[in-house]
């Protein structure tokens, strides 16, 4: 039976959606936009903190793809860091629920200025799908000020990156 089904997944092709094609190009200037805009406003290279509140860990995934190989936002002197107390933006994804709003105000409060947040993904701005529900507070928006919305479900890299250029442009 095993073998059966290991031989007809060798046989045909995985039913999977082929991936739309990065432009290498357009990544790194995207990239070294975002990085010349992080040194004028800030003197030095961006920190993010990614806070989930709540999320379906959709937008998370796109979020760990700035990490891959395809964004490396290390390769810029983008990174991310383990504690609020080292970030420059905060990046909250999903729906605020009741036992998070406490913890994403304390971790607002804990990043030092200038600090900026960025709801990430439909269920940030208002609650998306989530909304109405008895666990659920709202967007983040309902707990800390928010400097801008990055819209889909989820977002890709490509917007994230696009959003944090226009972000540090904006407060240049």
């Amino acid at each position: 039976m095993v073998w059966r089904t290991i031989a007809r997944t060798l046989r045909h092709r995985p039913l999977t959606v082929a991936p739309q094609a990065v432009s290498d190009v357009a990544t790194q200037d995207l990239a070294d936009r975002l990085a010349a805009a992080s040194q004028r406003r800030l003197g030095r290279s961006l920190a993010i903190r990614q806070v989930d509140a709540g999320s379906c860990n959709g937008c998370e995934l796109e979020i760990n793809m700035l990490n891959g190989i395809v964004y490396d936002l290390e390769r810029f002197g983008l990174r991310f860091v383990a504690s609020p107390r080292h970030a420059d933006v905060l990046l909250v994804t999903g729906p605020i629920t009741r036992n998070m709003q406490d913890a994403l105000r304390r971790t607002y409060d804990a990043t030092p200025d200038p600090k900026f947040v960025v709801a990430v993904g439909d269920c940030a701005v208002d609650g998306g799908v989530f909304k109405g529900s008895y666990a659920i507070h709202g967007g983040v928006d309902s707990t800390v000020p928010v400097d801008l919305v990055v819209r889909g479900c989820p977002p890709s890299p490509a917007q994230l990156l696009e959003g944090l250029r226009l972000l540090l442009e904006a407060n240049a």
